[in-house]
C-alpha cells in the first residue's frame, strides 16, 4: 500500500508528451503542475533543471514524512485504527488521482484542439500567400515595335528592357506558389480559383483559340512545360505556335511555329501525350497529329457527330466538337441528332481515336457556354459573357447521373470561348476575349 501511495503522489503521466503532477507543498497544501513538450526546448522561459530537481527532492521529502507518519500509526495504535488510516488515505489519494486524470484529459483535448486551429492557420496563411503571388500580374506599359527582323517571326508583345517583369519573375522564383496534389483529390469540383493572366493576344485573330500544356508528354523533344497556342479566327486554320515555358509565352517568343496539313475547325482542340487532337474544318473527322515526327498518326470519324454549328456551345463558333483530356484519358463532347442536341460523352483510345464506351446526359449543349472533363466528370459553364457566373452542371461517368452544382466561376473579359483542365498542373486554361488566362481548381476526396 505504501508503495502505491508513492506512485500515485508521485506524478500522473498523461499522453502524447503532456504530463500533469500532483504533490503538497511546505504549507500543506496540494500543488498541480501541468507539462507540455515544447518543440525547442530553448523556447521554454524557466526550462532550469536545478529547479525541477529540487521539487522532485522537496515532494520525495514530503512523502517520506507521509510514509513514516503512516507506518507509526499503524505501530503505535490499534490495527484497526491504523488500517482505517491507510484506508483513508487511499480513498483520498485515489480521489486526487482520478480527479487529476480527469483534469489531464480535458487540458489534452484542449492541447489538440490549439494544435489543430495552429495548422488549419498555417494552411490558410499558405493558400493566403499563393494567390498574392498568382495575381501578380504583368506590368501593362506601352508596346514596341516589334515587325519580324530577317523573316524571324516575333511576337508583338514583349520587352525584353521591361525591369519590372524581370523583377516580378526573381519574386516568384523566390517565392513558388505551392502545387501539391494528393492522389485521393479526385472527387467533385469544390471551387475554382481567380483568372490569372499570362498572355493578350495583339490581333483580331487572337479574339478566340486554343492553349494549353501537355499533362503527359511522352516524346523526346517537350515537356510539361510547354505551352502551345492556335489563334482560331480565320479561314484556314493550320498555324500552331510553341513555347519553352510560360515565360517565354508571356513575353512573347515562340520556340517554333508547326505548320499542320490539314486545318482545323474552332477551339476543341487538345494537346495529350505529344499530339496534338483536333477536329478537321467541315467535318466530324478527328485527327491525331505527331507532335514530334510532325505527322498525322491517326485519323476517325465520330459517329453521328454533329459539326460546324449544328450543336455548338451557346457562343458559337463552329464548337461541335471539343476534345478533352482528365486523368482517365482522352474525351470527346458533342451531340448527335438521335440525342436531339443533348451532350454525349465518349471515351476514345488516344491511339486510334476509336470511341471505347459513350454516355448520353440530359443537359443540351446549345444552353451551356462550355465544358471540361475533370476525374471522369463533365463540368458544365452557364454563361460565357457574364462576369461572375457559376460551373452549373456535373454528369459522373461511373454512376450515369447528372447533378445541379453552383460552383463560381469568374469571365474577367466577358467572352469565354474555351476552358479545358489540365491534371498535372491542377488547372483550367481559358481564352476570355483576347486574353489567355488559368485558373486554380480544387477538388474533393475522390470516392471510386
Amino acid at each position: 500500500m505504501v508503495w502505491f501511495l508513492f506512485w500515485s503522489l508521485l506524478s500522473i503521466q498523461a499522453e502524447d508528451g503532456a504530463s500533469l503532477h500532483g504533490s503538497i507543498n511546505p504549507a500543506g497544501r496540494c500543488h498541480y503542475t501541468f507539462t507540455v513538450a515544447s518543440p525547442q526546448e530553448s523556447s521554454c522561459p524557466g526550462g532550469d533543471i536545478k529547479s525541477e530537481m529540487d521539487g522532485v527532492l522537496s515532494r520525495l521529502t514530503l512523502l517520506e514524512a507521509l510514509v513514516s507518519q503512516l507506518l507509526a500509526g499503524a505501530d503505535g495504535g490499534t490495527g484497526s485504527k491504523g488500517g482505517e488510516d491507510v484506508q483513508k488515505a487511499t480513498a483520498h489519494v485515489t480521489g486526487e488521482r482520478n480527479k487529476l486524470q480527469q483534469d489531464n484529459a480535458y487540458l489534452t483535448q484542449q492541447v489538440r484542439e490549439l494544435q489543430r486551429r495552429l495548422e488549419e492557420q498555417n494552411r490558410e496563411a499558405e493558400s493566403l500567400k499563393q494567390k498574392s503571388c498568382e495575381q501578380t500580374q504583368l506590368p501593362g506599359g506601352s508596346q514596341r515595335d516589334t515587325r519580324p527582323v530577317s523573316g524571324t517571326y516575333i511576337d508583338p508583345v514583349h520587352d525584353l528592357a521591361n525591369g519590372s517583369y524581370q523583377e516580378m519573375k526573381a519574386e516568384v522564383t523566390e517565392v513558388p506558389a505551392s502545387q501539391l496534389i494528393l492522389d485521393g483529390d479526385c472527387g467533385d469540383l469544390l471551387s475554382v480559383g481567380d483568372p490569372v493572366l499570362h498572355r493578350k493576344a495583339d490581333s483580331i485573330t487572337g479574339k478566340y483559340g486554343v492553349w494549353l500544356q501537355d499533362p503527359e508528354p511522352r516524346g523526346p523533344h517537350y515537356t510539361k512545360k510547354t505551352v502551345w497556342r492556335i489563334d482560331a479566327v480565320g479561314k484556314d486554320i493550320r498555324q500552331l505556335f510553341a513555347y519553352e515555358d510560360l515565360d517565354q509565352f508571356s513575353r512573347g517568343f515562340p520556340m517554333k511555329v508547326v505548320v499542320l496539313p490539314e486545318p482545323l475547325e474552332s477551339t476543341g482542340a487538345t494537346v495529350y501525350r505529344s499530339s496534338l487532337y483536333y477536329q478537321r474544318k467541315r467535318s466530324r473527322t478527328l485527327i491525331r497529329y505527331d507532335l514530334d515526327s510532325e505527322s498525322v498518326a491517326s485519323r476517325s470519324e465520330l459517329p453521328g457527330a454533329g459539326f460546324h454549328g449544328q450543336y455548338p456551345y451557346s457562343w458559337g463558333g463552329y464548337t461541335d466538337i471539343d476534345l478533352a483530356v482528365d486523368e482517365q484519358g482522352l474525351w470527346a463532347i458533342y451531340s448527335t441528332s438521335e440525342a436531339n442536341g443533348a451532350i454525349v460523352i465518349s471515351r476514345l483510345d488516344p491511339d486510334s481515336l476509336a470511341v471505347g464506351k459513350s454516355w448520353e446526359t440530359t443537359i443540351r449543349k446549345n444552353t451551356v457556354a462550355n465544358a471540361f472533363m475533370a476525374c471522369g466528370r463533365l463540368y458544365t459553364l452557364a454563361s460565357y459573357t457574364a462576369a461572375n457566373t457559376v460551373v452549373n452542371h456535373v454528369f459522373d461517368t461511373a454512376t450515369g447521373v447528372r447533378r445541379p452544382v453552383a460552383v463560381p466561376f469568374r469571365n474577367r473579359y466577358k467572352y469565354n470561348s474555351m476552358l479545358d483542365y489540365n491534371y498535372a498542373h491542377r488547372k483550367l486554361y481559358a481564352w476570355d476575349n483576347f486574353h489567355m488566362v488559368t485558373y486554380d481548381v480544387r477538388l474533393g476526396p475522390g470516392s471510386r
